[in-house]
């Protein structure tokens, strides 16, 4: 797979389809692009091209701790990015999750380059911010606190960024601790203000001034309530909302995985969007 250098750091990246418009998917949590590798194809076959990347701290890509917004929007920056070099704008941007967060901020930081938002599993609510936080940051900052940055490179997220790519330990084991709590409490900042927001990231003003098309499709667990995905798609403009679970599961968490039987439902609702705003 190819990779390029994005605002200083390595990125690992595909393109899945031939020819036709472009769109960018971006998995949900830290995982790498095979998360939404399903979807893509079946986005892809139906006449679309599709950038998948390992987002920065991702998969393959490199472990760039340092930036003074919060890991979303430098997400969303490193798309842009991405997608430029590749002259692959303007694109329809959509993700799961956190992959959802980095989209939204996408169309809100980069307007000229949305064509559209293709959304699911959104994030929202003090349980989510609250948790997401904890994995996401906190436990890396207890960690550096206790042990140094040799224990950070200990706990599993980067463990297997360090057995994967074996510069990226370089780099963390380089690092001073203190500077790495820094970057990580203010990136944890950015949940903690989130908690009465109606998504994780983005303000009512925020989803209320995108003028992009959506597709909105909920997630159904206590991390990704089915009244959040309701409410942004409520907020969103031109968003329409598609249910394809009747609730929501009493767990934190569904697995990720449950969600790919519904690939060619959700390419469906996507693509018959992108068709409406091509035409």
């Amino acid at each position: 797979m190819p990779t390029t250098n994005i605002r200083g750091a390595t990125i690992n990246y595909e393109i899945v389809g031939k020819s036709g418009p472009w769109v960018a998917l971006v998995p949900g949590g830290r995982r790498d692009m095979s998360g939404v590798k399903g979807l893509a194809q079946a986005i892809a076959d139906k006449g679309y091209r599709v950038m998948l990347h390992d987002r920065r701290n991702c998969g393959l890509s490199d472990v760039v701790i340092d930036g003074e917004d919060s890991e979303y929007e430098i997400w969303a920056d490193d798309l842009y990015e991405l997608m430029r070099k590749n002259d692959a704008l303007p694109a329809f941007v959509g993700g799961s999750s956190s992959g959802c967060r980095t989209s939204v901020l996408f169309a809100l930081r980069h307007p000229e380059a949305c064509r559209g938002l293709l959304l699911w599993r959104v994030t929202g609510g003090r349980f989510a911010c609250e948790r997401l936080a904890k994995n996401y940051y906190q436990q890396y900052i207890d960690a550096a606190r206790s042990g140094g940055m040799k224990a950070v490179t200990e706990l599993e997220h980067f463990k297997e960024r360090c057995e994967a790519k074996p510069s990226n330990r370089d780099y963390l084991m380089r690092l001073d601790p203190q500077r790495f709590i820094a970057v990580m409490a203010r990136w944890k900042k950015s949940f903690d203000e989130s908690v009465d927001l109606p998504i994780i990231g983005a303000s009512e003003a925020d989803l209320k001034s995108i003028k992009v098309p959506a597709v909105v499709i909920p997630g159904n667990d206590r991390t990704h309530g089915m009244a959040t995905g309701k409410l942004a798609a409520s907020l969103i403009p031109k968003s329409e909302l598609h249910l394809i679970w009747e609730k929501d599961e009493d767990s934190d968490l569904t697995p990720a995985e449950d969600w790919d039987p519904k690939n060619d439902e959700m390419a469906g609702y996507f693509v018959a969007m992108m068709k409406r705003a091509a035409a």
